[in-house]
């Protein structure tokens, strides 16, 4: 299994993605998009900005535990990782999505 993105719906009519590692794991998650055409533009802007790492905003979360959020070139959150045990696995996490993202396929499961 290669880097991909990843589409589906939710019960409510949301649509969102998920940038999935190598084994399937979630490098980056969306926002809920009422239009499926918003989510696909999504996916292009973390294409777009992901190799550049001045996008990234490295975070810590209430618990110690940390993680990041990647931005568009207007300052808006275009994709938020999970929570990582350490900041290796954060940082392994962002050059993976830098190195990946452009060229990730997209497979719609919505």
């Amino acid at each position: 299994m290669s880097v991909k993105f990843e589409i589906s719906k939710t019960e409510k009519g949301e649509f969102h993605f998920k940038l999935l590692n190598t084994d399937g794991k979630t490098l980056l998650r969306s926002e809920g998009y009422n239009a499926k055409a918003s989510c696909t533009n999504g996916i292009e802007s973390v294409r777009r900005n992901a190799a550049d790492e001045a996008r990234y905003d490295l975070k810590t979360a209430s618990d110690g535990r940390p993680y990041f959020n990647l931005k568009a070139s207007n300052g808006q959150i275009i994709g938020t990782s999970p929570m990582f045990a350490d900041a290796s696995a954060c940082a392994t996490a962002v050059a993976a999505t830098k190195s990946a993202a452009a060229g990730a396929a997209v497979d719609d499961k919505s």
